[in-house]
């Protein structure tokens, strides 16, 4: 009994490590693919096969070279698109540095979040990710090309959801393959949009052009592309939460020891007898989500308003311009959004309402400021000109981290 358990043991480590390379029970994605999407991936990954070819002999060309391809592209990359990866990633390289190729390559390396099993696993689902690139009216074009209703309300989440749940049933009823698309996904883009989306993300243009090569280029960089977006929206959900908390403590520091007191009581946080000031902050600090009502805007506005209503005539001078300092961050964080949504097509709405946050806090905050600013004396005017200032900073931190991060 022994013998035959150790063999079993021995039998099954040894499957185990020689299915490791392609996902669970053996099956990588493109086990599953038609001949002609094994075919297609070869060609946009410029690999050259015989035709005709047999599937199988298609299928190891794709098992030889999936790995350089999607799981570790990067080791195929140039110089400037390793230093524009790293850019994007927020990693400083040094001015004037030479940089060897093989070093910047282990950086991106070690900044590189997709293991083999998930790259594996995102071509067997193409269509959760396939359309995360495209601008809301390219989804809406995709609809209504193929007879689909479009939903309501007609926000980015319904689009991309409609697009993802009628994707297999278009392919099926035009009698295309779904799991590695064809050019039918591509009909509704005009060969500028292909160009456009390519330029947009620092994709070079295959030279000389053509539509098929174009849409190849697209269809090759569209994970990639994915990736991306979902790096800048957690970026940009991070500075979101940053900004919060330097809202939030901005309030603080507006509020008097009593105003502070009164706050905690009402949440139902208990404060001892006799507590100083450094200790209700502190009490305070460890709720700040009550704080904050979870709303960078919400926060804005209190910060301003308990600031501004202690504030003087002498404030009240420096209101004049609040109305043209609201309209540059609400107009720069408005921008952005548009941008965002018409030029990338961003999935989801982190991005949007982390940037949209940052707009209504500037909005908030100057109209909290015009309104309130005569309510006091001389003696907060500094005090509100401090906390204005770091709302400002505030706002625009979120703004300004999705510029940087796109």
């Amino acid at each position: 009994m022994r013998f035959s358990f150790m063999s079993t043991l021995v039998v099954a480590l040894a499957a185990e490590s020689a299915v490791a390379s392609t996902g669970w029970f053996g099956k990588a994605a493109y086990n599953k693919w038609h001949e002609t999407e094994l075919e297609r991936w070869l060609s946009d990954h410029n690999i050259p096969y015989p035709t005709p070819a047999d599937r199988k002999d298609l299928e190891n060309l794709v098992k030889d070279n999936w790995n350089s391809k999607i799981v570790q592209p990067y080791n195929e990359w140039d110089t400037a698109r390793l230093q524009s990866y790293l850019g994007q990633k927020g990693h400083n390289l040094q001015k004037g540095a030479a940089d060897s190729r093989d070093s910047l390559v282990e950086t991106v390396k070690s900044y590189w979040g997709e293991t083999e099993d998930q790259a594996t696993d995102a071509y067997s689902k193409v269509r959760d990710w396939i359309f995360d690139s495209w601008t809301d009216s390219q989804l809406k074009a995709f609809l209504d090309r193929n007879g689909i209703p479009a939903p309501q309300p007609r926000t980015r989440d319904t689009l991309l959801k409609a697009a993802r749940e009628n994707y297999e049933t278009v392919a099926k009823k035009i009698g295309e393959t779904a799991s590695y698309p064809g050019n039918w996904l591509y009909e509704s883009w005009s060969d500028s949009d292909l160009k456009a989306w390519l330029d947009e993300r620092g994709y070079p243009a295959p030279q000389p052009s053509s539509r098929d090569k174009l849409i190849a280029a697209v269809r090759r960089n569209s994970r990639l592309a994915t990736e991306s977006i979902k790096s800048a929206q957690a970026s940009a959900a991070a500075s979101a939460s940053a900004a919060q908390h330097t809202l939030s403590d901005a309030l603080l520091d507006a509020w008097s020891d009593s105003q502070v007191k009164e706050w905690l009581d009402k949440n139902g946080v208990k404060v001892p007898q006799g507590s100083k000031r450094n200790e209700l902050i502190a009490l305070a600090r460890k709720h700040r989500a009550k704080l904050t009502g979870d709303n960078v805007s919400y926060s804005a506005s209190s910060a301003y308003g308990a600031a501004t209503s202690r504030a003087g005539n002498e404030y009240a001078k420096a209101t004049d311009d609040a109305a043209l300092k609201k309209d540059h961050l609400a107009g720069s964080a408005g921008y952005y959004v548009e941008w965002i949504k018409e030029k990338l097509g961003l999935a989801g709405s982190n991005i949007a309402s982390a940037t949209d946050a940052a707009q209504s806090s500037a909005t908030s905050a100057y109209s909290a400021a015009a309104k309130d600013a005569t309510k006091a004396g001389d003696a907060a005017a500094e005090k509100a000109s401090t906390v204005k200032h770091r709302g400002e900073e505030a706002a625009q931190k979120a703004t300004d981290y999705v510029k940087e991060e796109l």
